[in-house]
């Protein structure tokens, strides 16, 4: 299982795993389903409607690379990263320096695909991906992007947080708590469950990053000596006077 850490815009620090060669095939093969199926009803129009089959056959191979590379740009764009297949493979586009990723980044990842995989028949993309530190091909280079597993850690809803119990008269210990966001909430719980799941140095560091972090934020004069006591506290403090 290949890592890496990237530092979030809360000034901290978290380990996520890096989508396989595996993973990203299979996401673009179905990505090229859906735009060849598209193009098969589209081409079939134009046919039946103008009788252009000499026209057609020229553009057969020009428009379809446009539409996937329109495609890839627009579903990452309103999707936050993940086109279709990316969706089925549980993997998600990320920014290397934590940001989130712009509509120039997108634009260059979409753009790549034609030397990335189009061209060289998606050789250049799996010789970089499989050899790369980050797994990146062209695209991600140039984009400072590289793509991750989200299936456990990244995909929390705010339904996860509520299933957390809480009393009627419960009075909030940290009502600072507000001043967070529910992204926030849900990078919280991520990390505690990760730290559940892998009780390693690295995930402690990364929860006492946390911590301090928040008590920084909150502007506690202690620093919790409970840390994932602390953590649950906050989210279910923010539960209470959120909802």
């Amino acid at each position: 299982m290949r890592t890496i850490e990237i530092r979030t815009t809360q000034n901290v620090t978290i380990e996520y795993e890096l989508a396989t060669l595996r993973d990203r095939f299979f996401a673009y093969f179905i990505d090229w389903l859906i735009v060849g199926a598209f193009w098969m009803f589209f081409s079939t129009l134009l046919s039946a409607a103008f009788e252009l089959f000499n026209t057609m056959n020229l553009l057969g191979f020009l428009l379809p690379v446009g539409l996937f590379v329109i495609y890839q740009l627009l579903s990452e764009v309103f999707a936050n990263g993940q086109s279709w297949g990316k969706k089925a493979m549980g993997i998600k586009v990320v920014r290397l320096d934590g940001k989130e990723p712009t509509l120039s980044d997108y634009l260059l990842r979409a753009v790549f695909h034609i030397v990335d995989t189009v061209i060289s028949f998606g050789v250049i993309a799996a010789l970089l991906v499989s050899s790369s530190n980050k797994s990146q091909r062209l695209g991600d280079m140039t984009a400072n992007t590289t793509v991750i597993k989200v299936k456990f850690t990244l995909r929390f809803q705010l339904e996860d947080i509520l299933k957390i119990n809480t009393l009627e008269d419960y009075e909030p210990s940290y009502p600072e708590v507000r001043r967070l966001s529910e992204e926030d909430m849900l990078l919280i719980k991520s990390i505690i469950s990760r730290y559940r799941k892998h009780r390693n140095r690295a995930h402690q560091e990364v929860v006492d990053e946390l911590v301090q972090n928040l008590s920084q934020q909150l502007g506690l004069l202690e620093k919790p000596v409970d840390k994932i006591g602390f953590l649950k506290t906050l989210i279910r403090d923010y539960i209470v006077l959120t909802r």
